[in-house]
């Protein structure tokens, strides 16, 4: 991302985390976005937003405090498990509904793994 990137406003990324594509000026940031450093934590971010209403209405639900909160907290504990279990089938779809190879990786652990493969081929040689 050396040049000028083109972020999405409020509204594009509503629609970015429900699914819709950016425009195509926007390709750098999504591509930030899906493989960059903290990519995971902002997938997980972006997983959690279109469930908020769901824990704003057990929240508001009769009954006791303590159990609301409860019902808050099991409801977040399921979707960051099927946010997290399904991110890597997330994350391709994402990259290639942008026009993105779906297993493009982050720059740094690719080089990382190329740099473990090279002293792999130096230690056990063919």
């Amino acid at each position: 991302m050396s040049r000028k990137t083109q972020r999405p406003n409020p509204i594009q990324w509503i629609g970015y985390v429900f699914g819709r594509r950016l425009p195509d000026s926007m390709i750098d940031w999504v591509r930030n976005d899906l493989t960059g450093k903290y990519a995971t934590a902002r997938h997980i971010l972006r997983g959690m937003v279109p469930f908020t209403p769901l824990f704003v209405v057990f929240l508001l639900f009769p009954g006791e405090l303590w159990l609301r909160g409860a019902m808050v907290l099991l409801a977040m504990l399921l979707a960051l498990f099927y946010t997290a279990a399904f991110m890597p089938m997330n994350r391709a779809h994402r990259l290639a509904k942008h026009g993105l190879p779906a297993d493009l990786e982050n720059p740094e652990r690719m080089r990382r793994r190329a740099l473990e493969r090279a002293r792999y081929a130096a230690q056990h040689p063919h």
